[in-house]
């Protein structure tokens, strides 16, 4: 699994770079942070399951379920500003405001708000 690191602040971030992975399953999240012994991982949209983008099928909540338990941060990067389904906007809405899940358009943002000291 090709992936690069980011180092700030004493905060390791991994972003996975390798096209061929794909977050199929809670525990294919879980693999990855065993994999790094990190808490802070950025995928593209497309190394995520579309499941994951029909609120319906219930993966998205189980990844924040995991992601809140593990103390796991998830950005994702993707271009999510034509979101027609309202469900899926409010979650993405939602989703950034808590600052573990968050929903940007590039790597860069994402680093921004994980960079940030939490309590």
């Amino acid at each position: 699994m090709e992936t690069k690191e980011y180092r700030k602040n004493g905060i390791s971030v991994i972003e996975l770079i390798d096209d061929t992975v794909l977050l199929n399953e809670t525990q294919d999240l879980l693999d990855i942070v065993s994999d790094y012994s990190i808490k802070s991982i950025i995928l593209k949209q497309q190394n995520v399951s579309e499941n994951f983008f029909d609120l319906s099928t219930g993966f998205a909540g189980e990844i924040l379920q995991k992601a809140s338990n593990y103390r796991i941060r998830l950005g994702i990067v993707g271009d999510f500003s034509n979101v027609a389904n309202k469900s899926l906007r409010d979650f993405i809405y939602e989703s950034n405001q808590t600052r573990k899940i968050v929903f940007k358009p590039t790597v860069e943002e994402i680093l921004k708000i994980f960079f940030v000291r939490t309590v």
